[in-house]
């Protein structure tokens, strides 16, 4: 009875501590990126940080301390069986609604350039809807899991609206609440992503965007009826929205104003050639390309690193995916697989975006550079997502 009791105490020790080997591919990439990202940020913010604070540093500092704090969170993590999540799905659910919440409709959460994004602690700023990227990832991971176990995966209304039930939420919160568009598209997106790698079927989603188009023209016409629009009103709409489509097909027709930013990336592309100017050797971050630490950090390393340099970064991201890929399809469970496919469109989808950002190609939007873009709290909470990845890994099928 004695020796059994020992057996079942080991035994719970195993599941919560996952050994095995991880996946060393990943690992090293994660780290190339994470120190090719803190020496840009160096490069990049130096003459802004001066011209701020007097101090070159400031904002290195403040995102190698947060590098520092999410390697350790990644190893800690990694090591933690992947599994117990699971058991806490429901409490992640709320716990981060509940944040979110705080963050745009209370006191609490702090206002910057119109949006409502931030809880201050008083040692530092905290951005809930980073950790709720991957607090939803790990429960929508959870619930299409368990219904993929009952096989109610392909049915319309167990295993596509239900999960559609559960977002809704968090898109009225995230684009609402706190006009986070981007966030909103791309938590939308990796849900998405994992009901299709779940076995929800392909006419499900066209269906549900058909109804959701004929449902939203037929709103805009009845509440047009009811609630008839200004003429001057609409005019000047429809010309805010002409303008930001035309600065977006051509930045020039607005050089000085909402077309600033994006001319002065493609400067900074432009500039770099080939082979880039060199480390530090950067024109455009000096006070014309705005934060270039933030989102616009590709700029800075397309100039300093030109197209060869822009290549190594895309094949580096790329590498991750491709391993990302392969964990999911050799995870040892449904819960694992989602996880693992949510982690990876994740980091997959924010570096796509933001690079297509900056080269114009898509409209501007907040979506930074994953390991790249300063900010501590996605820094943190990328890496320890990064954990959970490398932990899945570890127990992933031999094939």
């Amino acid at each position: 009875m004695a020796q059994k009791d020992k057996r079942d105490k080991k035994e719970k020790r195993i599941t919560f501590f996952t050994r095995g080997s991880m996946d060393y591919i990943i690992l090293t990439v994660v780290l190339i990126i994470l120190a090719c990202g803190l020496i840009m940020v160096l490069s990049a913010s130096a003459p802004s940080s001066l011209s701020e604070s007097g101090d070159s540093y400031k904002y290195f500092r403040k995102q190698a301390g947060a590098a520092g704090l999410g390697i350790v969170a990644m190893f800690v993590v990694s090591k933690i069986d992947y599994r117990i999540y699971k058991k806490f799905n429901w409490i992640i659910y709320i716990v981060v609604i509940v944040l979110l919440a705080i963050t745009a409709y209370t006191p609490l959460g702090m206002e910057d350039k119109g949006a409502k994004r931030w809880l201050n602690l008083g040692f530092g700023n905290f951005q809930p809807s980073e950790l709720a990227k991957t607090g939803f990832i790990i429960f929508f991971a959870s619930l299409l899991a368990d219904i993929k176990k009952s096989g109610n995966i392909k049915k319309f209304l167990k295993g596509f609206v239900l999960p559609m039930v559960f977002l809704a939420p968090i898109v009225v919160i995230v684009y609402k609440g706190q006009n986070h568009l981007s966030a909103t598209l791309l938590i939308a997106a990796i849900t998405c992503v994992q009901m299709f790698v779940a076995g929800v079927p392909l006419r499900h989603f066209i269906v549900a965007g058909v109804a959701g188009v004929i449902g939203f023209l037929s709103y805009k016409g009845i509440d047009g009826y009811l609630h008839p629009i200004d003429p001057a009103e609409a005019a000047q709409k429809e010309s805010f929205r002409e303008g930001r489509m035309k600065v977006w097909k051509d930045p020039f027709s607005d050089p000085t104003g909402k077309g600033w930013q994006i001319i002065q990336s493609l400067y900074a592309i432009a500039s770099g050639s080939l082979f880039g100017l060199g480390f530090g050797e950067s024109r455009q971050k000096y006070l014309y390309l705005p934060e270039p630490h933030n989102d616009f950090i590709f700029s800075v390393v397309a100039e300093e690193t030109g197209f060869f340099g822009c290549v190594m970064v895309i094949l580096l991201f790329a590498i991750f995916v491709w391993r990302g890929i392969i964990i999911a399809m050799k995870s040892s469970d449904t819960f694992g697989s989602l996880i693992a496919i949510g982690i990876t469109v994740l980091i997959g989808l924010q570096t796509i975006v933001n690079i297509a950002v900056v080269t114009g190609t898509i409209p501007v939007t907040g979506m930074p550079l994953p390991f790249f873009s300063y900010g501590g709290t996605a820094l943190v909470v990328n890496l320890a997502t990064v954990g959970i990845l490398l932990n899945i890994s570890r127990s992933c099928k031999q094939k």
